[in-house]
């Protein structure tokens, strides 16, 4: 069974950091790409930010310079870090995990974890 589970969001301050966790089990996760969404109050959830299991990184223009992803293969741990949060940070992120090409499995999602972002 693949369980994604996600912590780390709160309430903060404009100009303040977060750092969301995402922890994986039942999957291979070194081979997965692992993924940050968010979804905001009558918006589309958008990717916020993604990672290869070849390393690749990708982060969205709204919040390049801002945030950084990483991942712990050994811990079959994502992480977010998110310095500098705005108000329009503001949304429910979500952890999302798929493999793709041989052996493509997913997407598998996380419960979400709230991060408000106060002016």
């Amino acid at each position: 069974q693949v369980q994604l589970v996600e912590s780390g969001g709160g309430l903060v301050q404009t100009g303040g950091s977060l750092r969301l966790s995402c922890i994986a089990s039942g999957i291979m996760f070194s081979r997965y790409t692992m993924s940050w969404y968010r979804q905001a109050p009558g918006k589309q959830r958008e990717l916020v930010a993604l990672f290869t299991g070849d390393g690749i990184r990708t982060l969205a223009d709204s919040v390049k310079g801002r945030f950084t992803i990483s991942r712990d293969n050994g811990k079959n741990s994502t992480y977010l870090q998110m310095n500098s949060l705005k108000p329009e940070d503001t949304a429910v992120y979500y952890c999302n995990a798929i493999l793709t090409g041989a052996g493509a499995n997913g997407p598998y999602w996380g419960q979400g974890t709230q991060v408000t972002v106060s002016s």
